[in-house]
């Protein structure tokens, strides 16, 4: 992220699941009968500025008042296990600060709470694992950081968010927004985890450092948006704009940490991970918009499997389209190949 480090290297690996209690399932404003037995949770959709459509909201010191009462939803918390705590399949939350969040009190937090951003934390962790689970990771693909993931609220009391190889851990600050009140920001360091347990190492060049930023990015307007779709949620601001809520301190409306349908190509490379990763989301953006979301997603996380610790941009663009290639056939392959072409990127056209 922008004014976020990521600490990159091996992926520790997370306590052992515990029993489930409840299974995966659907989640939203009117839940179905199967999201109905799940426990609720009031959450974000995605972020109040992209549900709500104001771009005029700001932070208020976590006022309850500062954000309306409708871009909250109640939402079914899956995978837990038998702790009563926010610990399950794919994610378990440790909290600096506040009491711990309970399961039985997951619908009466709001943003004013500590335990507000450590149920955000948990049901969007779990939303993206789920996510790549649909797409066939963990089943006929390699499983993608389908692991128990570790996560720490306001580690630092400060507001920067990354994610750590020393505890396998992502880690979310405070101050202005805080960070885990933005889904888009819990996701995008989701996508840093999932390159690590993919790639050890991963993130060791520029140029692989500023692809992991941009597959943040991407991955956080994609689990997002499944989301808006799967749910029915309102989405009233740019899809292409990541992090609308939690840029509102530090940006001009429209709000945006930054955005994936940018026109940065290779040549525009400055050497700082997050400017230059935006030349790399919009080829990944391109491609989604070619292909579908599906058939798009399972390409570009399948081809990081092979991608180097320490890759160029042609490298992994190269790899990329051999994926598309062997995965679906030419027709995808060539669909690939003109996203990175646009961007200019060496050895691709």
């Amino acid at each position: 992220m922008a004014r976020r480090t990521t600490t990159r290297g091996l992926v520790a690996a997370a306590a052992a699941s515990a029993a489930l209690l409840v299974p995966a399932g659907p989640v939203g404003a009117a839940p179905t009968a199967g999201a109905a037995a799940l426990p609720q949770a009031r959450i974000f959709m995605v972020n109040p500025v992209q549900s709500t459509g104001n771009q005029n909201l700001t932070d208020q010191r976590d006022s309850p008042a500062a954000v309306p009462a409708y871009a909250y939803t109640l939402a079914g918390l899956g995978n837990l296990d038998a702790s009563g705590r926010l610990s399950g399949r794919w994610a378990y939350i440790r909290s600096e600060t506040g009491a711990p969040a309970t399961v039985s009190a997951a619908a009466s937090y709001n943003r004013r709470d500590d335990q507000f951003e450590q149920v955000m934390a948990y049901f969007w962790v779990n939303e993206a694992q789920e996510y790549l689970q649909g797409l066939g990771f963990g089943s006929e693909l390699p499983g993608a950081n389908d692991r128990r993931q570790a996560v720490r609220i306001n580690q630092w009391g400060r507001d920067n968010s990354f994610f750590t190889d020393r505890r396998g851990e992502i880690r979310f600050g405070k101050g202005g927004v805080d960070d885990a009140e933005d889904a888009e920001v819990i996701v995008h360091e989701y996508g840093h985890a999932v390159h690590q347990a993919q790639v050890p190492g991963f993130g060791s060049s520029p140029e692989a450092g500023a692809i992991g930023e941009a597959f943040g990015d991407y991955l956080a307007v994609e689990v997002g948006e499944h989301a808006v779709e799967a749910y029915g949620w309102p989405r009233r601001a740019d899809l292409a704009c990541v992090a609308d809520w939690d840029s509102v301190p530090y940006s001009t409306a429209p709000h945006c940490l930054r955005r994936v349908d940018g026109d940065k190509v290779y040549a525009d490379l400055e050497d700082e991970v997050h400017a230059d990763g935006e030349i790399w989301s919009r080829a990944l953006f391109d491609i989604r918009n070619a292909l579908g979301a599906r058939t798009a997603d399972r390409i570009i996380i399948n081809a990081q499997f092979d991608f180097a610790p320490d890759t160029s941009f042609q490298n992994a663009a190269l790899t990329t389209i051999a994926t598309a290639r062997q995965m679906y056939g030419d027709t995808e392959a060539d669909a690939v190949q003109a996203a990175f072409a646009a961007r200019q990127i060496p050895g691709v056209a």
